[in-house]
């Protein structure tokens, strides 16, 4: 647990100097940001695709709830932020609990759950599309109220929006080490390798999955409140099926219930997707997407565990090294 606690006190202080590395470009910042927002989902699903072992796709449609929520209250009822981004995970957690009760009462596993999953981000894009009242084809644009602590509004200055993500994304490990370390991370492993013997020893297997999609529905709602605040406006594109499947390729990748697997690989392969798109974007359209699958197909066939285990085995080596 020390050694645990030392390691995210020097991700979290690497974190925290990155703007001074970026020298505080905005550009960078903004990319940067967007990156943890992503990394947070990725650490968020490892609570209900890592521990519990549920395939969940259904990140794009938390992640947009909390956009919605956050952006429409502050436009239309000029509720700042801070509270529009919780209520924004509130309602994630209720969307979460509607579907999942009914899901895990008829025991929809696997590849169906996966693609009912998928489907909620399909259903909301489509509903607030033509839900012109709060949705429609048009951007609705955040209130330009100026620099405001209040409202969360910094206008040319994403320093603070990435800092706002550094936390967040802390915060979302520090979750995961302790429900990995606690009663519950005990039984959602258990969950994850054998549902039907779980069951048998008694652990309501039901009330466990739920706890735990209700915690990452949260969480990844709340960075829809941070990712409106960094584009300014919603609008019912935000709903994007991609960040469902990214989120979970990347938590896949890290390693089933790697708390530093998939924050690593996030990090990583997110900004090699973008130093690709600025470099190669420009040449060939979409050959950084091209070069992004391939990459991650070769780790996927020779690392079909993840590169959690990976990770792990460096780390002890190091440990080691440092010993003698």
């Amino acid at each position: 647990m020390r050694e645990m606690a030392i390691s995210t006190l020097a991700f979290s202080v690497i974190l925290m100097i990155v703007p001074v590395v970026l020298g505080f470009n905005n550009y960078y910042l903004l990319l940067a940001g967007l990156i943890l927002l992503y990394t947070t989902m990725v650490s968020a699903w490892n609570i209900i695709g890592g521990f519990a072992g549920q395939l969940d796709l259904a990140a794009g449609a938390y992640h947009g709830l909390g956009i919605f929520v956050t952006g429409l209250l502050f436009i239309f009822y000029n509720i700042t932020p801070w509270i529009g981004m919780f209520v924004g995970g509130a309602v994630a957690v209720l969307f979460a609990v509607a579907i999942g009760i009914p899901t895990f009462r008829f025991g929809v596993k696997e590849v169906w759950y996966a693609l009912s999953s998928l489907a909620l981000v399909v259903i909301l894009y489509k509903v607030f599309l033509i839900w012109e009242q709060v949705g429609g084809t048009v951007e609705r644009y955040l209130p330009n109220v100026g620099f405001s602590w209040y409202y969360l509004r910094f206008p040319n200055n994403f320093t603070y929006y990435y800092y706002m993500a550094a936390i967040l994304l802390i915060a979302t490990i520090l979750i995961n080490i302790k429900i990995r370390r606690s009663k519950l991370g005990y039984y959602l492993l258990a969950i994850r390798e054998n549902e039907d013997a779980a069951e048998m020893l008694g652990i309501d297997t039901r009330k466990y999955k739920l706890l735990a999609l209700m915690i990452y529905s949260f969480i990844v709602g709340l960075t829809g409140g941070i990712f409106v605040l960094m584009l300014g406006y919603v609008h019912p594109v935000l709903f994007d099926a991609w960040i469902s499947i990214q989120t979970a390729v990347l938590g896949i990748v890290g390693g089933l219930g790697s708390i530093a697997g998939g924050p690593l690989v996030a990090i990583v392969l997110l900004t090699l997707a973008e130093y690709l798109r600025v470099t190669l974007g420009a040449y060939i359209p979409g050959l950084h997407q091209v070069i992004f699958a391939i990459i991650l197909m070769i780790v996927v066939l020779f690392k079909p565990e993840g590169v959690g285990e990976l990770i792990d085995r460096i780390y002890v080596r190091i440990k080691e090294g440092v010993s003698k």
